[in-house]
């Protein structure tokens, strides 16, 4: 499995399913809490299932199991967490959700695929995919490639 991961905002629609593509994805996987938002231009749900399959023949799947607590993230944003603590609190999160069982029994059958870990921050560096990256690479012995970087 090749681990990859991108965030949409600061992007083009035709940069982005681009980098999708050139990729060679087979599945991308919305760790979003919300994959609904206005905000969320071209990535938002329905209309992400209906570009990913047209524009780059890749599969979707919103996965709330992989992105933090509604609390988590308003805390984060508001500035009431740093950075460093919200990552000890969604790894604690994800050691309660058995995060790592998860990972091997939903996607066990694409262990010899090209993955995407959607989120919108426009670098992985201060992004919770770059930390679900690091899971999935426990689970399948796998590298992460960051698309557009930030790490």
């Amino acid at each position: 499995m090749k681990v990859f991961t991108i965030g949409f905002t600061q992007k083009h629609a035709e940069e982005f399913y681009e980098k999708i593509k050139k990729a060679k994805i087979d599945l991308l996987i919305d760790v979003r809490l919300n994959n609904i938002s206005q905000l969320a231009s071209f990535s938002k749900y329905p209309d992400i299932v209906y570009f990913l399959d047209k524009l780059c023949n890749v599969k979707y799947c919103h996965d709330i199991m992989l992105s933090p607590t509604e609390t988590l993230l308003k805390n984060y944003k508001k500035g009431v967490v740093t950075w460093d603590e919200y990552e000890v609190v969604f790894k604690k999160t994800m050691t309660e959700r058995k995060i790592t069982e998860y990972i091997c029994e939903k996607y066990s059958d694409y262990s010899n695929s090209n993955i995407c870990l959607l989120c919108s921050e426009p670098t992985a560096d201060k992004c919770h995919r770059r930390l679900v990256a690091q899971y999935f690479n426990e689970v399948f012995d796998s590298d992460t490639i960051h698309i557009w970087g930030g790490i």
